[in-house]
């Protein structure tokens, strides 16, 4: 991000900010309450336009990206309020809106537990994929929000405070996938 600006009627938000990111490195971004932390995070996932300044990710210029360019080139952000379907599965969840489909559109529910399986297996978490999302602790569905990010294939990952709501030796496993992550090549921005 290079000179980023953003006002709220006639109040800046966001001033001139440049931030630069490596891939495999992680990044905090911390300040007080009204800093623009989100702000500058939701330009960066495209739910919000600047005002001026641009994106520059994977050497490519943007004045601003749509949610769905954000996506396409391998943003995801995961909130502090997981954006989760507690009825539906865990493979479901991972999935959802992209699932492998059979011929005439029918959802391929074996592949799909398959895939699923295999993402959690890589990234060390024990989850079944059949279990429904409510079932599972607060820090067991962040690592499903984590394995839905890559499985979209996310180079950069956006954790708005994500130790808020974890206690102890979640918090643990937290740093542990975080870490897993920066040696996949993952780039991480902690708020």
């Amino acid at each position: 991000m290079k000179n980023i600006s953003k006002s709220f009627g006639g109040v800046d938000a966001l001033r001139n900010v440049s931030f630069q990111c490596r891939p495999g490195t992680v990044h905090a971004l911390v300040g007080e309450n009204g800093a623009g932390k989100s702000t500058l995070i939701k330009i960066l996932a495209g739910a919000l336009l600047p005002d001026s300044g641009e994106i520059i990710f994977k050497g490519r210029k943007h004045q601003s990206l749509s949610t769905r360019k954000a996506l396409n080139s391998g943003i995801s952000v995961i909130y502090q309020e997981l954006v989760l379907v507690s009825q539906m599965t865990v493979a479901e969840n991972i999935f959802l809106g992209r699932e492998p489909r059979k011929s005439f559109g029918i959802i391929d529910k074996n592949r799909l537990k398959i895939e699923a399986k295999m993402l959690l297996k890589q990234l060390g978490f024990e989850i079944d994929p059949d279990m429904e999302v409510g079932e599972l602790t607060v820090a067991y569905q962040q690592m499903v929000e984590i394995a839905k990010a890559l499985s979209k294939n996310a180079d950069l990952i956006i954790m708005d405070e994500p130790s808020a709501i974890l206690a102890g030796h979640e918090l643990e496993q937290l740093f542990l996938i975080i870490e897993s992550l920066k040696k996949r090549g993952v780039t991480i921005i902690y708020i």
